[in-house]
């Protein structure tokens, strides 16, 4: 019998599974830069954005196009973007040992306040993935526009193992 003392812990790419998720084909560059960055034990992101191959998903701002809700669903594709893009970098999600930031834009109109509402579905899938041990500091901001006009940007930063 194996106790939960025993057993090790489930790593990234085997709880994906678990969770049932299936991550998307890595988005490609819409200019001339690259998606991911690694400098020592630090892999940088660039903004991820809510598409589906070249094509926007959600396009809109919170608060006149959309509802926190769509924002929360395009938040949430912008987060499978991210983990897709890190995966293609590192070869697997296992290499992540933690989140170090989670960097979160959306676009909103007038005098919008939910923008920490539409961030919580990146950072709950976040969670989900890599455990509650790994969350990251956020920032949360609003904005007039984002490319392609889409609601959310997320910038993520990891810490991963060689």
């Amino acid at each position: 019998m194996v106790t939960p003392e025993d057993s090790s812990p489930t790593g990234t790419e085997e709880r994906l599974r678990e969770l049932g998720i299936k991550l998307p084909a890595p988005p490609e560059p819409f200019g001339t830069y690259v998606e991911a960055v690694q400098t020592g034990n630090l892999l940088f992101l660039t903004g991820m954005l809510p598409t589906e191959g070249r094509v926007a998903k959600f396009v809109g701002r919170v608060g006149a196009e959309l509802d926190v809700e769509a924002g929360r669903e395009a938040a949430h594709l912008a987060a499978l973007n991210v983990l897709a893009v890190a995966r293609r970098h590192l070869g697997s999600l296992d290499k992540v040992t933690r989140i170090v930031r989670l960097g979160v834009s959306v676009a909103t109109s007038g005098d919008v306040r939910d923008q920490p509402k539409v961030a919580d579905a990146a950072s709950g899938l976040l969670q989900s993935v890599f455990g509650e041990d790994k969350n990251p500091c956020r920032l949360v901001y609003g904005v007039a526009s984002l490319p392609l006009g889409t609601p959310v940007e997320l910038e993520v930063i990891f810490e991963v193992s060689n």
